[in-house]
C-alpha cells in the first residue's frame, strides 16, 4: 500500500495542491537531473554520437513499460500533444462522407487536430453531446457507441474528460470501432500516470501524452504510443535523425530514403533533448516503481471521506464505481456560489481548477486526508 510521497517534492505546507491536472509539481529528484544536464552543456566535448540516441531510447523504453507494450519502438518521443496528434492528422486519409468522433468539449488540442483536415476533405466531425444524467461515463460512452457507424473513419478522446474526470469505457469503444474498421486514438494527457492503461489489452491505434501533468515530468515534452496502422505514415517533419542508420555520424551525407522503423520516423527533430528527456525518463521510473495502480488507489483512499461529504452537502459526484479517483468532478448543488467558492479556495490557499459548471479536484500522491478536509473547509463556509 503506498503513502504519502510528499517529501520527495518541495510543497510547503501552508498550500494545498489538489491541481495535478493543471500542471504536476516536480519531484525533487527530477530537478537535479534537470540542474545538472543543463550544466552537462557547458562542457559540449564531453556529449559524444552516442548521447544523441540514449535518452530517446531509455525514455521510450520507459514510457513502453509504464504502458505495457513489449514494443519500445512503436514510442515517438514528441515535443507535445499537439504534435502527436498532428501526426495521426497527417495519415487519416479521410474521404468525402466519412466522419470522425469526437466528446463535447474534450480538449482544444483534440479538437483542432482534426478540424482542418475533416473540412478539407468532406467528412464530418460528430460531437457526441455530454448527457445530463449520471452516471456520466456510462451514459456518454453509450452516446459515443450509437454515435459510431460504417463511415467513422476515427474516434478521438480522452481516456477522461480533461475538465470533470469522466471517465470512458475503452474497452467497449474498442471493440465498436473494431467492428467498423475505425481508428480509435486517445489523448492519455489527464490519465496515464496516475490510472492504468494497458495498450496490450485496449489494442489503441494511437495514444498521444504531454509529460507535464500526471507523467510528472518537465513542461514541452511528451510521448505518443502508433500502433502498426502507422507503420508506413508520413511524419510531420524531416529531420536527420529519423532516417535509418542515422547513428554513423560519418555517413550522414549518404542521404536515405527509408526511415526508422515503426514509430521511430515520428519522432521529433532535437529528440536528444539532453535536458528534459532524462528528466521525463525519471519521472516515469519513479511511476513504475510506485505502480500506477497503486497511486490510483493512493487517490482513491485520500478522498473518500471528502467525497461522500460533498455529496451530503448537495454536490454531484458521480458513483466511486464509476470514477477516475485522480480527476473527480464536483458539480455544485443549487445556491451555492461559484465565485464565493474560489474567494474561499484563493484565501485558504487551496488551488483546484475550474472546468465548465465543474470544480475539478486533481489529487496525488503528495496529497493526504487533511488536504481534503482544507478542501471541504471551503465548502462549509459558502454553504453556511
Amino acid at each position: 500500500m503506498l503513502s504519502c510521497q510528499k517529501s520527495l517534492f518541495s510543497i510547503p505546507d501552508e498550500i494545498t495542491y489538489l491541481n495535478c491536472a493543471y500542471m504536476s509539481p516536480q519531484l525533487k529528484q527530477v530537478e537535479r537531473i534537470g540542474q545538472e544536464m543543463v550544466s552537462r552543456k557547458s562542457q559540449p566535448w564531453l556529449i559524444q554520437p552516442d548521447d544523441f540516441f540514449k535518452p530517446g531510447e531509455a525514455l521510450k523504453s520507459a514510457f513502453a513499460r509504464l504502458i505495457n507494450t513489449p514494443e519500445k519502438d512503436r514510442i515517438a518521443v514528441i515535443p507535445s500533444v499537439s504534435y502527436g496528434l498532428g501526426t495521426v492528422a497527417r495519415n487519416l486519409n479521410l474521404k468525402p462522407g466519412q466522419n470522425v468522433i469526437v466528446a463535447e468539449a474534450q480538449f482544444p488540442s483534440n479538437y483542432y487536430a482534426w478540424s482542418r483536415v475533416v473540412s478539407e476533405s468532406g467528412a464530418e466531425m460528430k460531437v457526441v453531446k455530454a448527457p445530463t444524467g449520471s452516471p456520466r461515463g456510462t451514459l456518454w460512452t453509450e452516446a459515443i457507441l450509437q454515435a459510431i457507424d460504417a463511415n467513422t473513419s476515427m474516434v478521438a478522446l480522452g481516456n477522461v474528460h480533461w475538465a470533470d474526470g469522466t471517465l470512458y469505457d475503452l474497452k467497449r469503444i474498442r471493440v465498436r470501432t473494431e467492428e467498423v474498421g475505425a481508428l480509435l486514438v486517445i489523448d492519455g494527457t489527464q490519465s496515464v500516470g496516475a490510472l492504468p492503461l494497458d495498450i496490450s489489452e485496449l489494442r489503441l491505434d494511437a495514444l498521444v501524452c504531454g509529460g507535464y501533468k500526471w507523467l510528472m515530468g518537465p513542461y514541452s515534452l511528451g510521448v505518443a504510443y502508433y500502433g502498426p496502422r502507422f507503420d508506413n505514415g508520413i511524419p510531420l517533419e524531416e529531420n536527420w535523425i529519423n532516417r535509418l542508420n542515422s547513428e554513423d555520424f560519418n555517413a550522414l551525407i549518404n542521404y536515405r530514403d527509408e526511415y526508422k522503423p515503426q514509430a521511430g520516423r515520428y519522432m521529433m527533430g532535437e529528440q536528444s533533448n539532453f535536458v528534459l528527456a532524462p528528466m521525463l525518463t525519471a519521472a516515469i521510473e519513479q511511476l513504475l516503481e510506485w505502480g500506477v495502480a497503486n497511486v490510483q488507489e493512493y487517490c482513491k483512499r485520500i478522498a473518500a471521506n471528502a467525497i461522500e461529504d460533498l455529496r451530503e452537502m448537495g454536490c454531484q459526484i458521480d458513483p466511486n464505481s464509476h470514477l477516475a479517483h485522480h480527476l473527480i468532478g464536483v458539480r455544485l448543488p443549487e445556491g451555492m456560489d461559484m465565485p464565493r467558492l474560489q474567494a474561499e479556495f484563493k484565501k485558504r490557499r487551496v488551488f483546484v481548477s475550474t472546468r465548465g459548471n465543474a470544480i475539478r479536484v486533481a489529487p496525488n500522491v503528495y496529497n493526504t486526508p487533511d488536504d481534503f478536509e482544507v478542501l471541504l473547509d471551503c465548502f462549509r463556509e459558502v454553504r453556511g
